[in-house]
């Protein structure tokens, strides 16, 4: 591993070869780095001047369940925290207000300060599971947005132009397709940029679909002054479908606080296409030795490997090691397994359908009948086909829905 940025003078030859070896390990599952000179000639000055970088991670506090694919961009902020670098994570509870118009075909529903704050909330406990809380800032941008009064709006959009907003890939097709654009979704970009200078902000990380409003960031920091910070994207990740970006709503997520067994079960679902790339992105595992070892075994042992080395990560390797004995039990013995999670169920009789999506097996009702049509459920051993029907639930019946085991309890 890299060594830290230290307290001990260092000549130019040594912070170089500090520095490669940290760009080294930062390129690993990196998108694009705007630019690499640049976050080069930052981490070597870093290291002479023993000044950790500021590296900032903008979060609406929108979606207070951290998967996989949002783990991607924080294992990153991991390894710039054990190089010795200062990490801010900056809550948008203020821009929250706005919604981020990124990716989007019309206006977001604006959401209220309770839930902004019940989100910001379950962000920082969540966190700790990948970051290090004495290493990590954390920030609220209605600290600095909430203050400027309406001249300060003026002056900061001043400092773009209309021009350069609808260069915007998402703005664009809408302007185009006479979709309505909100005024106020043209002042996000210039908020979230405007909340690098105020961090004074080194580097920024995002996802590939943060590029836009990243790179406003640099701009705005430019015009008053300050050094642009450098941009690290890293890529979306695609959901256990394969195609489709990690969401829970999408239900092709996995959890990084799931139990092991669920996660393992999950990761075992993966098209053998997305292997290599989830060790890339989801793990340390050296990728010279993945794709030695991937070459010389089936894919079903190299999802196995993948799934125990990412259990170890967010439980241990016991945890690893003992789900993917439980499952082998569970698919070569046609076994009920041992150990499931349990979904309360108040109901004595409920529609099969509701059951599903209330177990969480199902992301809606609509894929839950398509579920049920497919021949997909199994309650208490028996099959369920009908969508229509209700069942009867007695505590310690079992539900199956292809790989999903549930316990249910009353």
């Amino acid at each position: 591993m890299t060594e830290p940025v230290n307290c001990t003078e260092i000549d130019d030859k040594a912070a170089e070869a500090q520095a490669e070896e940290q760009l080294k390990r930062i390129r690993r599952g990196t998108a694009e780095i705007i630019s690499e000179a640049d976050l080069k000639a930052k981490l070597v000055r870093s290291i002479k001047e023993n000044k950790p970088l500021r590296i900032k991670l903008g979060l609406d506090p929108t979606a207070p369940h951290i998967h996989l694919g949002f783990a991607v961009v924080l294992r990153k902020l991991r390894q710039f925290q054990d190089f010795g670098h200062h990490v801010v994570l900056l809550i948008g509870d203020f821009t929250a207000r706005v919604g981020d118009p990124t990716g989007r075909s019309q206006t977001r529903k604006v959401l209220s300060v309770e839930e902004i704050k019940a989100n910001a909330s379950t962000y920082k406990e969540q966190l700790s599971a990948i970051l290090d809380p004495e290493k990590t800032e954390v920030r609220f941008n209605s600290e600095w947005l909430e203050a400027m009064n309406f001249n300060d709006v003026i002056k900061l959009c001043s400092r773009y132009t209309v021009a350069r907003i609808l260069e915007r890939d998402d703005f664009s097709k809408r302007f185009n397709s006479n979709t309505p654009i909100g005024v106020h979704e043209f002042l996000y970009p210039l908020m979230q940029g405007w909340d690098s200078v105020c961090l004074h902000a080194d580097i920024e990380m995002g996802g590939t679909d943060q590029k836009f409003n990243n790179l406003v960031g640099r701009e705005l920091q430019r015009e008053v002054g300050q050094e642009p910070q450098t941009v690290v994207l890293m890529p979306i990740l695609e959901g256990l479908d394969g195609v489709k970006k990690m969401s829970k709503s999408l239900g092709n997520y996995v959890g990084i606080t799931e139990a092991p067994t669920e996660m393992f079960n999950k990761l075992m679902q993966l098209p053998d296409d997305k292997i290599r790339r989830y060790f890339e992105l989801c793990t340390d595992v050296d990728l010279e030795l993945v794709d030695k070892t991937m070459a010389e075994q089936n894919p079903r042992d190299s999802k196995r490997w993948l799934a125990r080395e990412i259990i170890a990560l967010y439980h241990s390797k016991e945890e690893g090691e003992k789900a993917d004995s439980e499952w082998l039990r569970v698919v070569s013995q046609g076994e009920v397994p041992a150990d499931m999670p349990e979904i309360k169920i108040e109901e004595d009789s409920i529609n099969v359908v509701e059951l599903l999506v209330k177990a969480g097996v199902a992301p809606s009702k609509r894929e839950a009948r398509r579920f049920v049509t497919q021949g997909a459920v199994v309650l208490n051993g028996t099959a369920v086909s009908d969508p229509t029907v209700s069942v009867e639930i007695s505590d310690g019946h079992t539900l199956k829905v292809g790989k999903k085991w549930r316990k249910l309890v009353k």
